[in-house]
């Protein structure tokens, strides 16, 4: 039975029925669910309680009503009083009302809910008083679900409670996790005019300063009284303009040195990537290449392979940031005078060879690279059997012959 308290102990002058639970209640603990229950007599003060068949399913009870605390009791013997009744069903737990009918049967609420459970366990069992054997001294006990409008409303302030405390616990979270409110803004007046005036010299109290001179100006502080006040604030507002523009020539000139050594970093990498494809391609010649086992191979071909298409990623992004400053550079001499147009020509110029130096250098890899995969596959395939992979390197060859002549034109 759920809730059962192991604690409660046997009605005074009773002696427990099962000397394995010595100064247990009337109902003991809930057996494992594969073990079916035995009941056994209960012998009272007035009356005996003999337990019903095992064999017999067990009785029907209808639903249970939300907060239930009320039994229904019947088939109680017609000469049962209301203290034998008390006397049995008082070891359920505290009893608070007993209301009994001049039929057999009666009403009893006990005190919390889980004793309703404790007295359901009493339903199917014969109850006999004392030793007689009159019809009138006996009956088989019905114990049911009582529905009670004192139960349910009492079910119902629970509920209500339930609700308000977390009404109460959501409303606490959302205090908790609301951002703070701004702060609010004082009314104005001349020793607080006179204290913002402080603040807005301040670089650190700039911000919250200015945010009050707004508001201010915007409900309409402004008279001819305080026109000159909110004309000395305004100009100190002003004369931050200057460390402004400061800072951001300052987080300017941070960024074009990160953006000069990630460049550099980029060069770097492109240089080591360059050798690590020269020892590719020198490793693919026949000098080397007829030594290496056909996995070998494979696995210098692949990494060749992945190597190229990262030096030729970061050589592409290279260009661009090339590109990029040469563009900056063409956009901020375009209003200077002609000298220094010839000299930006001549530096864009510069430049441009640089760069396109280092692409005709990049192309020519690839060509050695090109040819070096046309050489292999000349030489699996033999000078007679042309496959179609070996006609487009052959494609590609030219394309990339006719590229480079280009460029060096």
């Amino acid at each position: 039975v759920p809730g059962f308290d192991p604690s409660l102990s046997m009605m005074t002058g009773i002696t427990p029925i099962n000397p394995m639970i010595p100064g247990m209640g009337l109902v003991p603990p809930p057996p494992p669910t594969d073990v079916p229950v035995v009941k056994e007599i209960i012998h009272c003060k007035s009356c005996t309680l003999f337990p019903p068949n095992p064999n017999l399913p067990p009785p029907s009870t209808r639903e249970r009503p939300p907060g239930c605390k009320t039994v229904f009791v019947g088939g109680l013997p017609e000469n049962a009083t209301e203290e034998i009744i008390q006397e049995v069903f008082e070891q359920c737990g505290d009893i608070t009302a007993i209301r009994k009918s001049k039929k057999n049967f009666c009403h009893i609420r006990f005190a919390e809910e889980f004793m309703v459970d404790k007295a359901i366990y009493l339903s199917g069992y014969r109850m006999r008083l004392g030793s007689s054997t009159d019809k009138k001294d006996s009956g088989r006990l019905h114990v049911d679900f009582a529905q009670a409008r004192d139960d349910f409303y009492e079910w119902e302030c629970k509920q209500r409670m339930l609700a308000r405390e977390e009404r109460h616990r959501r409303k606490m979270e959302e205090d908790r996790l609301r951002p703070p409110s701004p702060p609010a803004i004082m009314h104005y007046s001349e020793h607080e005019a006179a204290l913002l005036a402080e603040k807005l010299k301040d670089d650190s109290k700039f911000s919250e300063a200015i945010t009050v001179l707004l508001t201010w100006i915007e409900r309409g502080e402004v008279n001819r009284r305080s026109a000159n006040q909110f004309y000395s604030m305004v100009q100190s507002a002003n004369s931050h303009v200057r460390r402004l523009m400061n800072e951001k020539a300052a987080h300017e000139q941070e960024m074009e040195q990160a953006k000069e050594s990630f460049k550099n970093a980029l060069t770097g990498i492109l240089t080591q990537f360059e050798q690590i494809v020269a020892v590719f391609n020198a490793s693919t010649r026949q000098k080397a290449w007829d030594h290496f086992s056909k996995a070998q191979r494979k696995n210098i071909d692949i990494w060749r392979k992945h190597s190229e298409e990262l030096r030729n990623a970061h050589s592409e992004q290279l260009m661009g940031i090339r590109r990029e400053e040469e563009m900056e550079m063409s956009d901020d001499d375009s209003g200077d005078n002609p000298t220094k147009k010839l000299r930006a020509d001549d530096s864009a110029l510069a430049a441009q060879a640089y760069a396109l130096k280092e692409e005709n250098d990049s192309l020519r890899w690839q060509l050695d690279a090109y040819r070096n995969e046309v050489e292999l596959l000349k030489q699996e395939k033999g000078q007679h059997f042309r496959t179609e992979e070996s006609l487009t390197k052959d494609q590609q060859l030219q394309f990339l012959q006719q590229t480079m002549q280009g460029m060096q034109q």
